[in-house]
């Protein structure tokens, strides 16, 4: 009796060994199809680090940098507007008035919202519209929807006055005369 049961033990432990190995080996290999864990370099070469997101946005800019825009509601025409900002210098008395669609970043200076009608200029940072005489505030965005806006400084300004121009402008002097460009 003691045999066939030490004879019994050893043939299962001998089973049981047979198929640990056989279920080891028919493991997925790591990284596989079937094994949905993946490897530090598959990870490294498959995600955005910041690098390759700045340098995305880089290439996208300098594919933009001619600045057409797209077709709009005006027929199927499509309008150009330069991609990038120009910095335009105000001296006291004069106003710099804006195309339609004009974008104006007010960077140093005290200066004060210009209309011709009841409209104001959208401050887009703000989220309220300026009525004429308002005073511009500092890297507020103002979009321009159409002509006869502007901005001007105030009397209360000591300071140089610089903003960033995107789109059409018109610069003139207290005189109303154009001023070079």
């Amino acid at each position: 009796m003691r045999k066939t049961t030490i004879f019994l033990l050893a043939l299962a432990i001998l089973v049981l060994a047979t198929s640990i190995g056989t279920s080891q080996a028919e493991a997925p290999a790591p990284g596989s199809s079937t094994d949905p864990v993946i490897t530090k370099s598959y990870f490294d070469q498959n995600t955005l680090s910041e690098a390759k997101v700045k340098d995305m946005i880089a290439s996208a800019i300098a594919a933009n940098a001619g600045g057409s825009q797209p077709s709009g509601s005006n027929g199927g025409t499509s309008s150009s507007m330069p991609a990038t900002m120009k910095v335009v210098q105000l001296q006291n008395g004069q106003t710099l008035y804006a195309g339609a669609g004009a974008e104006f970043i007010v960077r140093t200076g005290k200066l004060l919202a210009v209309s011709n009608d009841e409209n104001g200029i959208p401050d887009v940072t703000g989220g309220k519209d300026l009525p004429a005489g308002a005073e511009v505030a500092l890297n507020h965005l103002l979009i321009f929807p159409a002509e006869g806006r502007g901005i001007k400084p105030s009397p209360k300004n000591t300071a140089d006055i610089f903003v960033m121009v995107r789109g059409s402008y018109l610069l003139l002097n207290a005189d109303g005369g154009k001023t070079a460009q």
